[in-house]
């Protein structure tokens, strides 16, 4: 297990001190000027470490079975909220103008977009649809959803390499939780995993992780907080291949999406990535609070403007009746959701799946 030696004087610099194994390769010379700056301290409003480490959800034991929760559970304010008002609106009978206008206002309302809402309903009633425009609507919706291999999996991010999964998004999301739940689910596949604390600027972010890696049995590389997040990505990828590990996960550091300099950080671990892996074709994914709306939607295009998102996680799902961000999000960016969070518990952080994820909407 890596681990970081606390300093005798914790007001003072931290040093981090990671074990790595001996044949893990170095980092060359231009790498060590570039890495060598260290970044600010952690941000005024963090939240205490003892907050953040109550909140981390418990008990996913390295290699334990991890029971799937309940997706249509999960999507029940959804399916009691915008999707019941749909669906009131198109059972009364043949859809007039005022029905149909009914439905772009509720699809408005679902977090749907206003542009797309009435690009769904002007295709629904074009379609004339032989089961109705209930079943239009659904295919519309349905049809916003890229397909996606039902065995996905993390690539490695080059031949004979780990893959490697960013995590971006802003504070408060849930993304280091999300990293854990991540880790726990690839440990019970039987996936060696590597944790990157790369989030050094929130004072409870490398404690919260710590926490998940002993919970999920994955080893964590931490530098102090302060530190450069792109050395201790380099770092933890130096470990993961010495390791032969299978994935590499690294939290980044949650700040809101106007600060340039913020993703020019994120643009650094990119580089140090490929310097270190010619070619590497990371993961980035995007946890985004469902309850953000259309506000998480400009957020999430921001970030992929920045650094090229290849995923959304999408959490907190269970806590709102506007799932139609889900749509939203697909259409506007072009990029799949990949995993959904429909409750606290480990195994309620769930692959995302298409067509179940529309029929529990309309069950």
């Amino acid at each position: 297990m890596f681990w970081r030696r606390r300093p005798r004087d914790e007001t003072g610099p931290v040093e981090a001190a990671i074990v790595i194994p001996d044949d893990a390769p170095a980092p060359d010379a231009e790498s060590e000027a570039e890495l060598a700056a260290a970044a600010p301290g952690p941000s005024a409003d963090a939240a205490s470490p003892e907050a953040e480490l109550a909140a981390a959800t418990p008990d996913p034991a390295a290699g334990e079975r991890i029971v799937d929760g309940d997706l249509a559970a999960g999507v029940a304010r959804s399916r009691g909220g915008f999707i019941a008002r749909l669906r009131g609106a198109l059972g009364l009978g043949d859809p007039d103008t005022a029905t149909w206008e009914e439905v772009e206002e509720t699809l408005i309302a679902g977090d749907v977009g206003a542009a797309l809402a009435i690009e769904i309903v002007e295709r629904a009633r074009r379609r004339r649809h032989p089961d109705g425009p209930e079943a239009a609507v659904r295919e519309e919706l349905a049809a916003l959803l890229a397909p996606r291999a039902a065995t996905w999996r993390f690539d490695p991010a080059a031949p004979g390499a780990p893959a490697v999964v960013l995590v971006v998004g802003v504070n408060g999301t849930g993304k280091t939780t999300t990293i854990g739940k991540i880790a726990a689910r690839e440990r019970a596949a039987g996936r060696t995993v590597v944790l990157a604390a790369g989030d050094t600027f929130r004072a409870a972010a490398i404690e919260q992780l710590r926490a998940w890696g002993d919970r999920a049995g994955a080893p964590v590389v931490a530098h102090g907080p302060g530190a450069d997040p792109a050395a201790v990505v380099y770092d933890a990828l130096d470990a993961a291949i010495a390791r032969r590990a299978d994935v590499l996960v690294a939290d980044t550091a949650g700040r809101l999406h106007t600060k340039s300099n913020l993703m020019e950080e994120l643009a650094k671990m990119r580089r140090v990535i490929d310097r270190r892996l010619p070619g590497a074709r990371p993961e980035v994914l995007f946890v985004l609070d469902a309850t953000t709306g259309q506000n998480g939607l400009a957020q999430a295009r921001a970030f992929h403007d920045a650094t090229g998102l290849t995923g959304i996680v999408l959490t907190k799902l269970d806590s709102t009746a506007k799932g139609g961000i889900v749509f939203a999000i697909e259409h506007a960016l072009g990029v799949p959701v990949r995993f959904v969070g429909v409750g606290e518990k480990v195994g309620d952080l769930l692959p995302f799946d298409p067509d179940a994820f529309v029929a529990a909407l309309f069950a």
